[in-house]
């Protein structure tokens, strides 16, 4: 199976997909990591990524997903079609959505440093965001070995 952990930035998403990860005995992959340089420099000057930014960088991590068996994805995947594209020819996936108010990350995101993402970019990800409609949906509200254990009870 492969999972999807979701949300815009400062969610918690490299967090919690590497502690479920942990849990499960599985691969993680973060999907920050396999960004091209020109979807990074764009990111770090502020300026959102587009569609066409964005469909290399999925169909990569769709194509290392296949390889894969059982593993955790960390993706902002903001909308379904970005969702659909990760798990295209995927035989089981499910999503988790780590859902939370932009005064709650934007708070988080002022306590860390990312190396591209600004927090002048939250905005845009709330609003290019479309909820997922069949997902295990998370209030990150609580600490994330809570999250993950909600998240293992949901999976099984």
């Amino acid at each position: 199976m492969i999972v999807v952990v979701m949300g815009v930035s400062g969610a918690g998403k490299s967090t919690i997909g590497k502690l479920l990860a942990g849990r499960l005995g599985w691969t993680f992959l973060d999907a920050d990591e396999h960004h091209p340089p020109e979807n990074v420099a764009k990111m770090a000057a502020g300026t959102p990524l587009t569609d066409d930014d964005r469909w290399p960088w999925l169909q990569k991590l769709n194509l290392l997903l296949r390889k894969e068996s059982s593993a955790v994805l960390a993706c902002s995947a903001l909308k379904q079609i970005y969702r659909e594209r990760l798990t295209d020819a995927i035989a089981e996936s499910r999503i988790v959505f780590l859902r939370g108010s932009i005064e709650l990350i934007r708070s988080r995101m002022k306590q860390r440093q990312h190396r591209y993402m600004p927090a002048s970019l939250l905005e845009s990800q709330f609003q290019t965001l479309e909820p997922p409609v069949r997902a295990i949906e998370i209030d990150i509200a609580a600490d994330p070995e809570a999250c993950v254990a909600e998240i293992l009870a949901r999976l099984h």
